[in-house]
């Protein structure tokens, strides 16, 4: 794990949007198409409203989500929403996006499709992830009953997840796939992120999923 600090979160929006942009244009001189698969919540953002403007070949790229709320892409709760209308726009806007989000009462039915659209673009070539402050990574939550399964080296690309607190199930790339991406970047805000992530290296994949994905991980920080 390398760990990378900046003076503030603004500037780290800025140069982590560079790197990504830079990662991509990489990956793109060796395939002739590349995935990309980034978070949802509040500390993406900013870094898909520079991202978004990179002088790359965007045609070139599929865009996913690392989880989705089983939610319509249009309600406010959706990853997919904010990564349309905040990554997918502008240059970006010619990439191809990978819903992770079908419209049936839940994920189960139809986990199977979905990883078979996702089969052509893994393994995943950049991967940008997020951590909530218990540690969770994407919906891979402690104590959920799916995340056996999803940290597994054999577990499938996807497990359908239903944590206690939320309104709705989840779809999530498991531990393996995660950790399998070619580039990989964790993006942190805040000192409560930072001792989380300090503690999880004390703890086991079950305790804190975030420990399942850190190897050759590069890990973004600013207060």
């Amino acid at each position: 794990m390398n760990l990378v600090e900046y003076s503030d979160r603004e500037m780290a929006a800025i140069d982590l949007a560079n790197v990504l942009a830079g990662e991509l244009e990489n990956a793109l001189l060796h395939h002739d198409s590349v995935s990309f698969a980034v978070p949802g919540g509040t500390t993406p953002g900013p870094i898909f409203d520079t991202l978004c403007a990179a002088d790359i070949e965007w045609h070139r790229v599929h865009v996913l989500a690392t989880d989705e709320r089983w939610v319509p892409q249009d309600d406010p709760r959706s990853n997919g929403r904010l990564i349309i209308e905040r990554l997918l726009t502008g240059r970006a806007g010619v990439a191809t996006y990978l819903p992770l989000y079908a419209p049936t009462p839940g994920p189960d039915d139809v986990l199977a499709e979905i990883e078979s659209m996702l089969a052509p673009h893994l393994p995943i070539s950049v991967l940008l992830l997020g951590m909530g402050a218990d540690m969770h990574v994407a919906s891979l939550f402690p104590g959920d009953a799916a995340l056996s399964a999803a940290l597994s080296p054999t577990a499938p690309t996807l497990v359908a997840v239903r944590p206690t607190a939320a309104p709705e199930p989840r779809i999530s790339l498991t531990a393996p796939v995660l950790d399998g991406a070619l580039a990989k970047h964790l993006v942190i805000f805040g000192a409560d992120k930072r001792a989380a992530l300090e503690r999880a290296a004390k703890l086991s994949d079950e305790q804190a999923p975030i420990r399942a994905v850190l190897s050759e991980m590069t890990v973004h920080w600013a207060e």
